[in-house]
């Protein structure tokens, strides 16, 4: 790895069209309001299709051969529950950052306060709780959930507060669920699609921070050191798979440096490694795990822009890293709204959380 470094560190990684129009000024921002709207749309005809849909429950009887609405009277739309979750999450991000036009908000609005109602989450939380359920969306869409209720915690916001108090049911269960599970995981697990475990602790990390939940954050660091603290020399050669979403490595290591002190993680990357990656092309995007490369791009970018925060200003590694985020976001973002519900239904949820997020989260 090249050494420790040179020059002050400024970039944000360049949206695709600098000169739309911003109605939200921060200094991570790269989002246009034209992408913004581009987006949230679909997302908002996205939580509302139910079909086609990908349900993963498991059947215990008859009873439980349901519609994908009558489970999941919140999370029923966007193929699947997840996706549903993260696109709720991308509404409410967009909204708070002021940034849609003002019939898509009104329309945001409304969806919201149709879904995210006290009787639909207690409905969410009910089906969570039977013990068939028990390992459902373990652990990709309790992250997501969790990042949603983080993202509502201190939103100054009336409506806000009033979904943060219809979220509760759900939110306790969510927060049982991963207290049981990190103890018992003897070993995390590493893949370059929804199981991934330092990604969902990424996101439970984040929420853990805005809510000030320090057993949470305690939790994860010892679960992280544990599974993690000694790897070394990471083979990046082996990344992607070829229908990847997430890099493995990386998720790793945008894991670690939340959890260990700037000059623990400063030893520890030294030894795993970073990476030299370009940007990876889409070869179907009617093909549902194909697309997901499209997807990559974009995670591959938040992460390498985080890490980047976490290296030394005056650093050729950090500048890399910079500048390899650069070139993954551009091929990323036009990638999102490829007219293909395989890729659409998802996708702008990575795109916003991308172009919006603080890049220390």
């Amino acid at each position: 790895m090249t050494a420790f470094f040179s020059l002050v560190f400024f970039l944000s990684c360049s949206p695709i069209d600098f000169n739309a129009p911003m109605s939200a000024q921060h200094d991570d921002l790269t989002i246009t309001k034209l992408q913004a709207e581009s987006f949230a749309r679909l997302a908002l005809d996205g939580i509302v299709r139910e079909f086609p849909n990908k349900p993963s429950n498991v059947l215990a009887s008859p009873r439980d051969a349901q519609t994908p609405r009558e489970m999941h009277p919140a999370f029923y739309g966007s193929f699947d529950w997840h996706s549903s979750v993260h696109g709720h999450w991308m509404l409410i991000r967009l909204l708070k950052l002021n940034i849609l036009e003002e019939a898509t908000s009104d329309e945001a609005y409304a969806l919201l306060n149709i879904h995210l109602t006290r009787e639909n989450i207690k409905k969410e939380a009910d089906y969570f709780l039977k013990k068939q359920n028990k390992s459902f969306e373990r652990m990709y869409g309790w992250a997501w959930f969790l990042r949603l209720c983080g993202e509502i915690e201190n939103w100054d916001s009336p409506q806000g507060r009033i979904w943060k108090n219809n979220l509760d049911p759900l939110e306790e269960v969510i927060l049982m669920r991963v207290n049981d599970y990190l103890p018992k995981l003897a070993w995390p697990i590493r893949a370059g699609v929804h199981r991934d475990t330092a990604f969902a602790l990424t996101h439970v990390w984040d929420y853990a921070e805005e809510t000030g939940n320090q057993s949470l954050l305690n939790l994860i660091s010892e679960s992280a050191k544990r599974w993690y603290l000694g790897d070394t020399n990471w083979n990046w050669s082996f990344e992607p798979s070829g229908q990847d979403f997430l890099s493995p490595g990386l998720e790793e290591v945008d894991l670690m440096r939340r959890v260990l002190g700037a000059e623990d993680f400063l030893v520890w990357i030294q030894g795993f490694g970073l990476p030299k990656f370009e940007p990876v092309a889409v070869s179907e995007f009617s093909d549902g795990h194909l697309v997901h490369l499209a997807g990559l791009n974009l995670s591959r970018a938040w992460c390498l822009n985080g890490i980047a925060t976490a290296l030394p200003l005056a650093s050729k590694d950090r500048l890399d890293l910079i500048a390899m985020a650069e070139e993954h976001q551009k091929v990323g973002l036009k990638y999102v709204t490829s007219g293909f519900y395989e890729g659409d239904h998802w996708l702008g949820s990575f795109a916003v959380y991308l172009t919006t997020s603080d890049k220390k989260k």
